[in-house]
């Protein structure tokens, strides 16, 4: 009874955001995820890690022993561990000490300490952005109507940079620095999507005026496909405005004209 009664009050703590401990303990542990991403990040830099380095090792050691045994307890508690385990957040919690522990037999999986900056999405749940998740249906049901178009978008916009990038092959030569077709297609769409890397440029004048045309072109293939989906949008919202919810079980996005509830049947009132 003790044993359950204590999975019970860490199950609260460590799953339940609204309670006042599980409130506390998610401010402490983004604080603590937040630290950890600093370290991380400082580490990258050379001559931090040259000159701070020897305090940087024990903090490392003190978060990876924390988020450790934060991980073994929600194993502990949750009532189906294996699920938890598998979960998405399950795997990144695993994956941001496992690393740790292998270094020592595997050498290079240290570099890998660089996941546990996933689990900076934990912030949506200090935050309660979660609740403002349900709006992301809008966006996501606007990209899957529109996905046919995109992808149609896609090849043509794949067809025109190879094509595009061929003839700036043929027109510039491996002179000018198109040493191959591959490389003249990657300065096509670096130049349609206007990026400009300036790694690669045309010098003869047909080069420079065919450059001009495909930068000109850029600005309106980039308004193609926030065309389509803002257009999508707009019909997935009015639709839900317009839609009627099934007063027997709750159902909701219902046709305006629909007779009966397509989840329990009941006759539309």
């Amino acid at each position: 009874m003790q044993k359950n009664n204590l999975k019970e009050q860490l199950y609260t703590i460590i799953f339940e955001a609204d309670t006042p401990a599980g409130k506390r303990f998610d401010v402490l542990l983004f604080v603590a995820i937040m630290m950890s991403v600093g370290l991380t990040m400082l580490n990258s830099v050379d001559s931090i890690r040259t000159t701070h380095g020897a305090w940087s090792i024990p903090l490392n050691i003190l978060f990876t022993v924390l988020f450790t045994i934060e991980y073994g307890l929600r194993l502990y508690c949750a009532p189906k561990p294996i699920r938890y385990a598998r979960s998405f957040f399950g795997v990144v919690d695993l994956l941001a000490v496992l690393p740790f522990y292998l270094s020592p037999f595997i050498p290079g999986t240290r570099f890998l300490d660089v996941i546990k900056i996933l689990r900076m999405l934990r912030i949506f749940r200090v935050l309660k952005m979660a609740q403002y998740v349900g709006e992301a249906d809008l966006l996501q049901n606007a990209l899957v109507a529109s996905r046919r178009k995109i992808g149609i978008f896609v090849v043509a916009v794949l067809t025109i940079v190879v094509i595009l990038g061929s003839l700036m092959y043929v027109i510039e030569g491996e002179a000018n620095g198109f040493t191959s077709i591959p490389k003249s297609v990657y300065w096509a769409i670096v130049t349609l999507t206007t990026v400009g890397y300036g790694d690669i440029s045309p010098h003869t004048p047909v080069g420079q005026a065919l450059a001009a045309f495909i930068m000109i072109m850029g600005y309106s293939i980039i308004a193609v496909p926030t065309g389509i989906i803002t257009a999508d949008l707009i019909i997935d919202s009015e639709r839900r405005k317009n839609a009627r919810t099934c007063t027997s079980c709750g159902h909701a996005q219902h046709d305006a004209d629909a007779a009966y509830c397509k989840q329990c049947g009941a006759e539309m009132g």
